[in-house]
């Protein structure tokens, strides 16, 4: 069995985000990245399938140079692959689920596993455009996924707001990892330094038409600082400030 999975690099969960001057970015120098975690999700339900149907995992990142080392990551989780289709431009949801596309169509995976969303934009709009392109079922938001014994369907478990929805999908499909999927593997370091020695293949973003973005950014901006709390003493207090918050509206 095939398995492509997306690779996004997106600054470490754990960073202080700050945007610069211009408003055009945010400031990079000294920032942590990391593997987005929801495609570590992703990358683990691929890993796991392969261990019990046999197969491959052929992990994909579009962007800089940069990129390389959230695919070296997912190798030394176990991945057998890595792709990436370097641009050094802006890339939005739709042309990377554009570039995903002509990927699929080359590799013809039986299953595409991707994040559900990535924490630096928190578009969650790759995967529902990647089906869309390929015409192929979709299950987002995936805690739960189970072949069939001849793998040509998956029974994906979704999380969605009155609780837990059961979807039948024909494969090959796509399916979005939501965080309670699975829980990644820990990483030794040796791992970690052995893949730092795989080759990973580099294909340049004109080689896919190139696509062009649909989405412009116009400016960045902070959110505004939040004022400072207040204490109350007692139920009474409370009923009391609110009372006044109320009549200044």
């Amino acid at each position: 069995m095939k398995l492509l999975v997306a690779a996004k690099r997106v600054p470490h969960r754990d960073s202080k985000i700050r945007v610069n001057a211009q408003g055009t970015d945010i400031v990079r120098e000294g920032l942590e990245h990391e593997l987005n975690p929801f495609d570590q999700i992703a990358v683990e339900e691929a890993l796991r399938i392969r261990e019990q149907r046999g197969g491959e995992v052929l992990v994909v990142a579009v962007g800089p140079e940069a990129y390389k080392d959230a695919l070296r990551f997912a190798l030394a989780m176990g991945a057998d692959r890595g792709l990436l289709v370097r641009t050094d431009g802006y890339v939005d949801a739709d042309m990377v689920a554009r570039v995903f596309a002509s990927v699929a169509a080359a590799e013809r995976p039986d299953l595409i596993l991707l994040g559900k969303q990535a924490p630096d934009d928190d578009a969650n709009q790759v995967g529902q455009l990647l089906a869309g392109y390929l015409r192929a079922p979709q299950a987002t938001f995936a805690s739960k996924i189970v072949l069939d014994e001849d793998g040509s369907h998956a029974t994906v478990t979704r999380e969605v707001d009155g609780g837990l929805e059961m979807k039948r999908v024909a494969l090959p499909a796509v399916v979005t990892a939501d965080l309670r999927l699975n829980e990644p593997r820990y990483l030794a370091y040796a791992a970690i330094k052995k893949a730092m020695k795989i080759q990973v293949e580099e294909r340049p973003l004109e080689s896919f038409g190139p696509p062009q973005p649909r989405v412009r950014v116009l400016r960045l901006a902070s959110p505004a600082e939040r004022s400072r709390g207040v204490v109350l003493g007692s139920v009474e207090e409370l009923a009391k400030k609110l009372g006044e918050l109320a009549r200044a509206e």
